[in-house]
């Protein structure tokens, strides 16, 4: 909690100290989404957005906050505004997956995360991802193929090793 409370107390004097600047508003925004009131957070990410409409790192936390008060529309909107603007962003290419997943649209998800590969191709966990949804969609093929890439990265995950023993019994 130290840590925690100065960081507070410090972003409130740079609020204070100059309501209208977009980084002291972030920050605020992310001391207050530490402490758990995402919707007070989003608050202040909004606001930073109203002083400069192209602060990325409000934009991408207030799509956080929204997801995380499964307002899953509103994050979307975030997460296409930002790649909009950082159209290679690993993070953000990630963040439009995983809301496509939670909207149980398995094949935009998958879009998103072959452009994900094609940034970072060697990640065990997206690699696996891809498996996992080519799997639940019966793309046996396309699954193996993923599982044993991510296999390869990383051969330490018990369901990537699980799910090929699986194929090659079957």
């Amino acid at each position: 909690g130290n840590e925690l409370e100065q960081a507070t107390n410090y972003a409130d004097l740079a609020v204070n100290s100059d309501r209208y600047n977009p980084a002291a508003l972030t920050n605020k925004g992310n001391t207050v989404f530490t402490n758990g009131d995402c919707e007070k957070a989003a608050e202040f990410y909004k606001e930073a957005l109203r002083n400069d409409s192209l602060c990325t790192e409000a934009l991408y936390n207030l799509g956080l906050a929204y997801k995380k008060l499964n307002r899953i529309d509103e994050a979307l909107d975030c997460f296409l505004k930002l790649h909009a603007i950082l159209p290679n962003s690993a993070q953000v290419l990630y963040q439009l997956a995983s809301i496509y997943q939670i909207m149980k649209d398995p094949n935009q998800a998958i879009e998103w995360l072959l452009q994900l590969i094609s940034v970072v191709p060697t990640d065990p966990h997206v690699l696996s991802m891809l498996g996992n949804l080519y799997d639940a969609e019966g793309d046996k093929s396309q699954a193996f193929h993923y599982y044993c890439e991510s296999y390869r990265y990383f051969p330490s995950n018990i369901e990537v090793i699980e799910w090929l023993g699986a194929y090659y019994i079957d």
